[in-house]
């Protein structure tokens, strides 16, 4: 224990820290202006000086670590004098223009100065003059008030791990700039507009908007994107957002923020939101009452109900909505319509992993903490860049980097090129291949566990199969796990989008058996954990209880005060394929867009165009609203209360910041429908919802609201997660494919893009307007292309014009397009097969050819 003395107060620490560190944790305040709690110390502006007896000259406090017995100032005339010297220094060249400078009213040197002084300047010379920049598209730069904290480069590099900024010149000249020079070119995180403790770095959408006195309230929530649910404070003004900013010591992400969390949340600010119910008549969508619309669904769900029973209705939920709204769903198409058709476009990836894992490995068994990540000393990434899909869980295994830890990519993940170990290329579409010999290397060494015999079974079939894969750092990656004393596995869908995927999930959930690693799923929406919790699968109850079983089945039934249909339901691409058989004849979709988020965008429309009848709730005309015959407007995630369950299981407080114009709650909406079809559903808020969950789910056993906003409401709660797993390891009949030809299409996950929800987002927009086709910079050269080149893309099922983009680091023949703009998405283009065991689509195959423009 180490006792110090700061301005007369008696401090006891456990291990030793700055004093800085000190006085901050004792509420005892030290100006700095170079120092910040994420960053390394740096003792660059001297303001946080200190008296310490028996030293004879003034100490740094942000350097000096505290000793025993060490008597400190942080207040005196000595030190007062030395920081008006300092702060006189800074405003040497900074200029005193705070009435026009955004930072002002927050502007930690205006503070300061108002503080300490000087208030008047003995200086003479003239101020250095540097142009304001607006060169970039989101943030502008103005380097006559940068002070040289180098808070921005420090942040870039040491915590972003971008290191796309650096200080230029030298002397009087010095100042920051992105090493692209006029435009940033970056991330675009903003962590650095967060750190910079004045108006030199500036958000343009910001930009003389409003003074931080101006606002009205600001507002803690949860991030509306991915999956890892990172907090952060609306700032709201005449029921507008004007700005998220992160909070130290809020939320997991811990003060940082990625693109999307920074600058994304405008879509719900977006001119073309829906305002009122539409109802299609005479092939067209006219506006109509809420009474008419509903009534409309009431009729055509009770007829199609009572004519051809619960099977012909299906819904699908979304992973934008809160728990209690796919809560309301599921209850609602199992007791009003009598149907366990529901389900949602996590099957493409998440839901269809996480099932096929805790099948075998038991329930939870993603459940693991993001912040675990920076502990583990071996981090296998596969399936798809975290630091573009889930960024912030990104940031963890950059961290791990830097603390020692190996990172080994299999396939392509351009944001860890620089903080990679080892990658390795497997051959293309052959991850599963690669992975079950890595699997049979692993299972000669370690031998069985014994305590899952299927698993134990299963491997054992698998070894011997394999001879050592001839591929460039096979025998280096196991050597690299079966050293690791902490392994990590995080996992993309990409894996999971193939025809055989389940071969590569059970040699991910092998090797996880084995070296008893933590497995992480990377989750693209922000509720896909929440909506499979909720029940919103064809299969399984909220809390995850099957179906199939009487006595869990029972139990919703007393609860819910009406029978619920034994049989499982159809899965996602199973809806689809009903749909065009006309075996399906209405379908509810609630905050999703089927029509483009789902591969075969053509084949899906034809599905959706043969329903009977077909309803979306949502805040935008999509793709898919535009053919229903009833729309309804429903609340953006920032004009309603609600949770969020991340991809740890850790439940978050969703908090209303604004009040919407027009719209309603999804399970406002829901609710009235159901009572109107005699299935009474009285919630007066969503607080009661989850107080039901609570009730009726054993997983759930005692969650309340309170519980939840203190923060730390983890798997597995209060409650019983479900036990036991499967006997068997289902498996499917081996196919073979040869992929010889030239280029073959994929997926890509933008680090800028999330589904279609940002392409109504003018600040993302401008970061990244218009989709590319990303390919190997060796296989462009090799075509007589460069980036910006305009091309045309053949696939079997249509034809595509789109820049290129290359990209150094692919060295395998596949190009890449994202599915996020209207009329360019890759899956316009992309066909699928089933995967027989997950249900996932399989994506692989489809081969294009590149011609330029």
């Amino acid at each position: 224990m180490i006792t110090i003395t700061i301005n007369g107060k008696e401090i006891k620490l456990e291990k030793p820290v700055t004093v800085l560190e000190a006085a901050r944790a004792n509420g005892i305040k030290i100006p700095a202006l170079c120092a910040h709690e994420q960053l390394e110390k740096y003792g660059g502006c001297r303001l946080c000086l200190v008296e310490v007896e028996k030293m004879p000259r003034l100490q740094t406090s942000c350097t000096l670590t505290v000793a025993d017995g060490m008597v400190i100032k942080t207040e005196s005339e000595n030190i007062t004098k030395a920081r008006r010297g300092v702060l006189e220094f800074l405003l040497i060249n900074h200029p005193l223009d705070c009435p026009v400078c955004d930072k002002a009213g927050e502007c930690e040197l205006q503070d300061l100065v108002s503080k300490y002084g000087a208030s008047a300047g003995r200086f003479k010379e003239e101020k250095r003059k540097t142009p304001e920049s607006h060169e970039d598209r989101i943030l502008a730069r103005n380097m006559e008030r940068c002070i040289l904290c180098t808070r921005c480069v420090r942040m870039c590099k040491d915590v972003q791990g971008a290191s796309a900024l650096t200080i230029v010149e030298r002397g009087g000249k010095s100042r920051m700039e992105p090493f692209s020079r006029e435009s940033f070119n970056c991330e675009y995180c903003g962590n650095c507009h967060t750190v910079c403790p004045v108006g030199a770095i500036l958000a343009r959408p910001n930009i003389h908007n409003y003074r931080p006195w101006q606002i009205d309230r600001e507002v803690e929530t949860v991030c509306p994107y991915c999956g890892v649910g990172c907090s952060f404070i609306l700032q709201v003004r005449d029921e507008s957002i004007k700005r998220t900013i992160p909070k130290l010591g809020l939320g997991l992400n811990n003060g940082l923020l990625c693109s999307r969390g920074r600058w994304g949340y405008d879509f719900a600010n977006n001119p073309e939101r829906l305002k009122y119910p539409l109802i299609r008549k005479n092939g067209k969508l006219e506006q109509s009452s809420w009474d008419e619309a509903l009534g409309l669904i009431v009729n055509k769900l009770q007829t199609i109900k009572n004519t051809q029973g619960g099977k012909a209705i299906a819904g699908i939920a979304s992973p934008r909505c809160t728990n209690e709204d796919n809560y309301v769903f599921q209850k609602f198409l199992r007791t009003a319509c009598q149907t366990n058709n529901i389900d949602s476009v996590s099957r493409l990836g998440f839901a269809s992993a996480q099932r096929y894992f805790e099948d075998i490995l038991g329930q939870g068994i993603t459940a693991n903490m993001i912040a675990g990540l920076k502990n583990s000393d071996v981090i296998i990434v596969l399936g798809g860049d975290p630091t573009a899909v889930n960024p912030i869980l990104g940031l963890s295994v950059r961290a791990a980097a830097r603390n020692g830890a190996k990172i080994v990519v299999i396939g392509n993940a351009k944001g860890l090129e620089r903080f990679k170990t080892l990658k390795v290329t497997p051959p293309v579409f052959k991850e599963a291949d690669v992975l079950e010999a890595v699997l049979s290397e692993i299972a000669k060494v370690k031998g069985p566990r014994g305590e899952k015999p299927a698993i134990d079974k299963r491997i054992n079939e698998l070894a011997g199969k394999y001879r050592t894969p001839e591929i460039s750092g096979f025998n280096e990656l196991k050597e690299l796990l079966l050293s690791g004393k902490s392994v990590s596995i995080v996992l993309g869908t990409d894996i999971v989008q193939r025809t055989n995927g389940h071969k590569a999930l059970f040699a991910v959930a092998g090797i996880t058996y084995l070296l008893e690693a933590r497995l992480y799923l990377l989750s693209e929406r922000a509720n896909e954990q929440g909506l499979i919790d909720m029940g919103c699968l064809p299969d399984a109850l909220p809390g995850g209880r099957p179906l199939n079983i009487n006595d869990f089945r029972k139990r919703f039934e007393t609860s819910w005060g009406s029978s619920i249909p034994s049989d499982n339901g159809l899965t996602l691409m199973e809806i689809v394929d009903a749909s065009r058989d006309k075996k399906i004849k209405a379908l509810y979709v609630m905050g999703e867009n089927p029509a483009f988020n789902i591969p075969n965008n053509p084949y899906v429309k034809e599905a959706l165009s043969a329903l009977e009848f077909l309803v979306v709730q949502d805040i935008f005309l999509t793709e898919t609203a535009e053919i229903a015959h009833v729309v309804l407007p429903a609340l953006s995630w920032s004009e309603k209360d609600g949770t969020y369950t991340n991809l740890e299981r850790r439940i978050q407080r969703l908090r209303k910041a604004v009040n919407a114009p027009s719209g309603m709650e999804d399970w406002k909406i829901i609710s009235e429908v159901s009572n109107r079809m005699g299935c009474k559903m009285q919630y007066r808020g969503t607080e009661e919802i989850i107080d039901e969950i609570a009730d009726i789910s054993p997983l759930y056993k005692g969650l309340t609201y309170d519980e939840i906003t203190k923060g730390n409401c983890l798997w597995p709660y209060k409650g019983e997660p479900l036990r036991g797993v499967i006997s068997e390891i289902p498996a499917a009949p081996e196919k073979s494919d040869d992929y010889k030809g030239d280029f073959y299409l994929v997926p890509e996950k933008l680090l800028f893009h999330s589904g279609t929800l940002s392409r109504r987002s003018s600040s993302l927009n401008r970061i990244c307007p218009e989709p590319s086709l990303k390919i190997g910079e060796g296989h462009a050269q090799r075509l007589g292309l460069k980036d910006g080149d305009n091309v045309k893309i053949h696939a079997s099922d249509g034809n595509l014009s789109i820049k290129i983009s290359t990209d150094r680091y692919i060295k395998d023949n596949l190009v890449f397009i994202s599915n996020n703009f209207e009329g360019r998405g890759v899956f316009s283009l992309l066909r699928y097969s089933l995967d027989p065991v997950t249900k996932a689509p399989g994506l692989e195959g489809c081969e294009i050819k590149i011609e330029k423009a």
